[in-house]
């Protein structure tokens, strides 16, 4: 599962030659549901095609379209699905991400990607991921309030079974020597974890297995974004992926009501100072000047528009269709583009009424 992540999105923003195609796409995980994937696929390029040829040579919509249609006859693509997914292509770019929470069918052509979907899920602060070790093994899973899916652990052996872990599921305690192999594995999988999925990612990372395995890799973790209080006490194995979500959610949770309710609290004592506000042509033009340090924004909400990247300026009318973009959207861009912090927040727990709410730097 190729999932987004912080430096991934970063390129994304980046200026690629156009034409910049975007997909989006509900999938179906299992059979017989994702029967019909391929079918909405296949209509999604058809459209994307006819958009193409009214301002592109044939030579280029072929260009555009090969890497896209290779994917129609791909079963292994298609029997890999998770809920959506998401198709960014350009000249020289060529991403494919699965997601974990459904999106609308959706399709662009545009001088930039839109990227709105995959902020809000890199973005949602419901978001974590859970390290499962025991002595013969290692998994990562990513998951959120809803879905979670194991990933893949880049950098630590597929599986590391021992005489330990053997002797240790007989009855028999393990010798010194294999209580120093595990912990020079627990090691090497720390460093797997932080390097190659937390630092990227930034989420908080809850710890899986049995007391004693949970307590020796707590000993050996650098990770500063390992959560501290207590974890899931039991070995994985044992559980379903939703019978873990659900444990997992329950540690979360509590974390995530009280980031946003302080994010919340925060941003009303800013504007009581003069340093925030929820005027969308005020933000939008502070985001142009890099002045924007925090940015919520309401999930489900869209404005079409776009804005000036130099001032900031919004323009709504006149548009093409084509050139329509959410001017919420070109916001959070200039945010993230300036170093800012940007959160995705549920409806019912926005502070404020117009679809964002912003502090500043100065």
């Amino acid at each position: 599962m190729r999932q987004i992540t912080r430096t991934r999105f970063e390129t994304l923003l980046a200026k690629h030659q156009p034409p910049c195609v975007s997909l989006y796409q509900p999938t179906h995980r299992t059979h017989p549901d994702n029967r019909q994937d391929p079918i909405l696929f296949r209509n999604q390029l058809d459209e994307l095609r006819r958009r193409l040829a009214q301002t592109h040579s044939k030579h280029d919509v072929d260009a555009a379209m090969n890497p896209l249609e290779s994917l129609l006859d791909d079963a292994e693509f298609w029997n890999r699905r998770t809920e959506s997914m998401a198709i960014l292509s350009a000249p020289g770019v060529f991403e494919v991400f699965d997601l974990l929470r459904p999106v609308e069918p959706f399709i662009g052509v545009a001088e930039s990607f839109y990227v709105k979907p995959l902020l809000r899920i890199l973005q949602s602060s419901d978001r974590y991921q859970i390290l499962s070790v025991s002595r013969g093994e290692a998994r990562l899973y990513e998951g959120n309030r809803d879905v979670l899916d194991e990933v893949v652990l880049h950098g630590v052996a597929e599986n590391r079974r021992t005489g330990a872990g053997r002797s240790a599921g007989q009855g028999f305690s393990a010798s010194k020597e294999e209580d120093a192999e595990l912990e020079r594995y627990f090691r090497e999988v720390d460093r797997a974890v932080l390097e190659g999925h937390t630092r990227s990612t930034g989420l908080p990372l809850l710890l899986a297995g049995l007391p004693e395995q949970q307590t020796l890799f707590r000993a050996v973790s650098s990770n500063p974004l390992l959560v501290e209080d207590g974890g899931i006490r039991v070995n994985a194995d044992t559980l379903s992926l939703d019978d873990l979500r659900q444990q997992a959610w329950a540690l979360v949770q509590p974390h995530y009501l009280a980031r946003l309710a302080g994010l919340v609290e925060n941003f009303g004592l800013e504007s009581s100072r003069g340093k925030g506000s929820d005027d969308v042509a005020t933000v939008a033009r502070a985001a142009a000047d890099g002045r924007v340090a925090l940015l919520l924004l309401e999930a489900d909400r869209n404005m079409p528009g776009i804005i000036d990247p130099g001032t900031g300026e919004i323009q709504v009318d006149g548009l093409a269709p084509a050139e329509t973009s959410d001017v919420l959207d070109d916001v959070a861009e200039a945010v993230i583009r300036a170093g800012g912090e940007v959160v995705i927040v549920p409806t019912e727990r926005m502070p404020t009424g117009t679809g964002l709410a912003a502090t500043f730097r100065f």
